[in-house]
């Protein structure tokens, strides 16, 4: 049965309120030695954030019927991979952003050095909690290693930190549609497909479910960097909550650079498209995807 009262935002807020409980949890205490370190990394965890993919990690698990409580732990470890992400993102050496959701970046609170340790540190903090066998029941703990290993790999030089150090090598060239599509499918798209898989496996899903799932991933995931591209160009800092035209200050291969405005819209609007019919085999509980995948898209028009 359909519920036409089913509204995205209230369960974006109580998911979002669920995930910063755990990760206020699961993250070393302020006052727990170095003081500075742990101060420096909760900052940028909990700076504010959509927590879009640890959301959609918990909305695969349900759409398959799955648990929560057993998909927690591994969306926590999944923002502190994304926030350790974004602190490096940001650093004088890469990006060198002022700004990071509407605050200034870790780096520009703590000092660059800082800034480099606390990335490190949730990386390492993420995966002590996913190998952590007291946040598994009987259940997941059968899936454990292969949740560590997909995550792992999407994360890093064949996924998050490839896309990026492709970014970076692309600035102020002409790269071709390929050339993009890898970045951004790797740099943004590889998170965001680990976020729903994982969800996939530790709810249990079908094989024919998984597949679905993966491929509402894939689209969502490219599908929201173009979002990003887009709102890069026509967003004001308020909205953004980081440097706006900051893209293409740099030279960074763009959907709009490449395609202008339209086309990256024309292209968000397929793959939306793409992420919602893969939905077809799930009932109304793979409503909070669509409705996500919705919302990524629509943001850039």
């Amino acid at each position: 049965m359909t519920n036409n009262n089913w509204q995205l935002q209230p369960y974006l807020e109580e998911r979002t309120g669920l995930i910063e409980s755990a990760l206020d949890q699961y993250l070393p205490a302020v006052d727990t030695l170095p003081s500075s370190l742990h101060a420096a990394m909760r900052y940028s965890v909990f700076a504010g954030g959509k927590r879009i993919r640890p959301i959609l990690m918990l909305a695969a698990c349900e759409a398959v019927g799955g648990d929560l409580n057993c998909v927690l732990p591994a969306a926590c470890a999944l923002e502190m991979i994304h926030s350790y992400s974004l602190i490096h993102d940001d650093l004088p050496s890469m990006d060198d952003d002022d700004f990071r959701r509407g605050q200034p970046t870790n780096h520009k609170v703590y000092g660059e050095a800082t800034a480099i340790l606390a990335g490190d540190g949730l990386l390492t903090e993420a995966f002590i909690l996913l190998s952590n066998p007291e946040v598994w029941d009987d259940t997941s703990v059968i899936h454990c290693r292969e949740v560590i290993h997909l995550l792992a790999k999407n994360a890093g030089s064949r996924g998050m930190v490839g896309g990026q150090a492709v970014d970076m090598e692309s600035e102020e060239k002409t790269v071709d549609l390929p050339t993009l599509e890898y970045i951004h499918t790797h740099k943004t798209g590889a998170l965001i497909l680990a976020a729903v898989e994982i969800g996939a496996i530790l709810g249990g899903a079908s094989s024919i479910q998984r597949r679905a799932l993966c491929r509402y991933g894939e689209a969502a995931g490219l599908a929201f960097q173009v979002a990003d591209d887009i709102l890069d160009i026509i967003a004001d800092q308020s909205e953004l909550g980081k440097d706006v035209g900051s893209d293409l200050q740099r030279g960074k291969a763009t959907y709009p650079a490449l395609l202008g405005i339209n086309g990256a819209r024309q292209r968000a609007r397929e793959l939306q498209r793409i992420a919602l019919s893969s939905l077809d085999v799930f009932d109304e509980t793979a409503r909070p995807l669509k409705e996500i995948a919705n919302y990524i898209v629509d943001r850039s028009f």
